[in-house]
């Protein structure tokens, strides 16, 4: 499909059209604030397809403060375009974990700008923000080749996380339990490592404000990994 020229009262007419009651209620439970309009990821996905990627029409979507919208501004932007204030302030907005630890932080791991903004990120107080620093944290693992992935700092945020994990806020816990997960899948070097944390911090607790949502054992993920034979295999993109 070609890219068209939508303006931004265009695609908030659009998104409204597909904004759905059923899932307002779904997303609501999951920490979703007014205003949105409902839609589903794979609606979103279809205004994606037309726009492709344009990054002033993100920025305004972003702005809207619409979260239906400031999941597809993620979507169609251009993240290596984006300045790291720009980043930073999208990220200090993703006041919900669909945006802060999937929609920005995939924007932010496909920056100019990954590794010095996580680290930044998962030192804040705020969870929202933290939360999104060990997102893109696993994302830049997964993205990113082995050689140039410094072992002695990411050995340094496993032993963090031991030592913490079970001290953090709720989103925190379960972003940090991720990254455990994604240096035995992503980092061949730090497998063995990364499932010796897991071992060591056992099943973590999170609450998922009575949702189908459930945390991984992170010693039982990366053991599927292993078995599968697929440590070590790499993204291309963190989008989905």
């Amino acid at each position: 499909m070609a890219k068209e020229e939508l303006s931004f009262e265009t695609v908030m007419q659009l998104l409204k059209e597909y904004g759905n009651e059923q899932t307002k209620k779904t997303l609501t439970k999951h920490g979703a604030k007014e205003p949105f309009f409902g839609v589903k990821v794979q609606d979103l996905k279809k205004v994606q397809k037309r726009v492709k990627k344009d990054q002033a029409l993100a920025e305004q979507l972003f702005n809207s403060g619409n979260s239906d919208a400031m999941y597809l501004a993620a979507l169609i932007s251009e993240p290596t375009s984006m300045s790291k204030e720009l980043l930073y302030q999208w990220a200090q907005r993703a006041y919900w974990y669909y945006l802060s630890e999937y929609a920005v932080a995939w924007t932010i791991s496909e920056s100019k700008f990954t590794l010095e903004i996580a680290l930044e990120l998962i030192d804040q107080p705020e969870e929202n923000l933290a939360s999104c620093g060990w997102s893109v944290l696993s994302n830049y693992l997964a993205l990113n080749p082995d050689e140039v992935i410094d072992k002695i700092l990411i050995t340094q945020l496993l032993e963090r996380i031991e030592n913490t994990i079970h001290l953090q806020n709720n989103r925190v816990t379960y972003t940090m339990n991720g990254f455990v997960i994604a240096v035995g899948s992503f980092v061949k070097e730090l497998n063995v490592r990364a499932l010796k944390s897991a071992e060591k911090i056992g099943k973590v607790e999170v609450d998922m404000n009575g949702t189908a949502c459930k945390t991984p054992l992170a010693s039982e993920y990366i053991q599927k990994i292993v078995k599968m034979d697929k440590v070590g295999k790499k993204k291309k993109t963190v989008f989905c």
